[in-house]
């Protein structure tokens, strides 16, 4: 975990600025605004439309909230952005997505690419930021590679490494066994179960990721924790150039094991008092501070 500086303000441990939510998807948004708060994030702000603003904020008042044109005026402000959480596949939802990536190639800002932000990107030619990170179930994943869903089935790791090849990314292809993958790396990991399979788990999972990487992980860091035991290639884990000297270092790929593995835990330990039948999304944020005390 991302270490905590005790001399520090909430722009110490990072700003998330989160395109997200539809008329038909307003959990979505609250559910990834929430998860980067409960992982650490320092400050959060939620772009979206008026109606959704108006129902996330009596939840959680704790985000900062924007319209949609004000976050992309302000996007140099913030050390991560998040799309496509419930965002929607309108020709406005479709036209914000262009105008966002489009911006953020401009920075050295990382980006989180989730649910219809990958939708829209599997329909459009588009270069993605350097320093992104997408999030697709393997439906997704499918249309982003042009390939039918029985392929990517049949070949989950292969598919995996072929969306990070194709978008020049860092990949998490979600599955029972999630598994990230750059061009060097591939984790899989062995944690969840299937209180995970439920509306708007993911969308907790695209927070969790957003909000580790304003943080910073430390690759080093991660590694002490032990729940890299599942990794291919071992000795190509820190060949990606990323200095690690400190904990506010950008790594993808181990950002992206560390939020994966904190998500499944998580939904592990919310089903020793729920069951599986009964954790919903919700319930996810309320449970990550265990999960988060057993590697701290």
């Amino acid at each position: 975990m991302p270490e905590r500086e005790q001399n520090s303000n909430k722009g110490t441990f990072g700003k998330v600025l989160n395109f997200s939510g539809s008329k038909n998807y307003i959990g979505a948004s609250y559910l990834s605004t929430v998860s980067v708060l409960k992982i650490g994030g320092g400050f959060v702000a939620l772009a979206s439309e008026k109606d959704i603003i108006r129902s996330v904020s009596t939840l959680l008042p704790e985000a900062v909230y924007l319209s949609r044109k004000e976050g992309i005026k302000q996007i140099q402000d913030f050390s991560v952005v998040l799309i496509g959480c419930g965002l929607g596949l309108e020709k406005k939802s479709k036209d914000l997505f262009k105008k966002v990536i489009n911006k953020i190639n401009n920075t050295e800002i990382p980006a989180v690419i989730d649910a219809d932000g990958l939708n829209i990107l599997s329909w459009i030619d588009i270069k993605l930021p350097k320093n992104t990170i997408i999030t697709p179930h393997p439906l997704e994943a499918s249309r982003l590679l042009g390939i039918t869903l029985k392929e990517v089935l049949d070949d989950l790791e292969g598919s995996a490494r072929k969306l990070s090849e194709k978008y020049n990314c860092t990949a998490v292809l979600k599955t029972h066994r999630t598994i990230i993958s750059n061009h060097d790396n591939l984790f899989i990991n062995r944690h969840g179960n299937s209180a995970l399979a439920k509306a708007g788990s993911g969308d907790v999972l695209a927070g969790i990721i957003a909000g580790l990487l304003a943080q910073g992980v430390n690759g080093l860091g991660v590694n002490r924790t032990g729940i890299n035991k599942e990794v291919v290639n071992r000795e190509g884990v820190n060949r990606d150039g990323v200095n690690r000297e400190g904990n506010n270092n950008l790594n993808l790929f181990e950002t992206a094991k560390l939020g994966v593995y904190l998500h499944s835990r998580t939904g592990e330990i919310a089903s020793e008092d729920l069951t599986e039948y009964s954790v919903l999304a919700s319930d996810l944020p309320k449970y990550l501070h265990k999960a988060i005390k057993e590697i701290i």
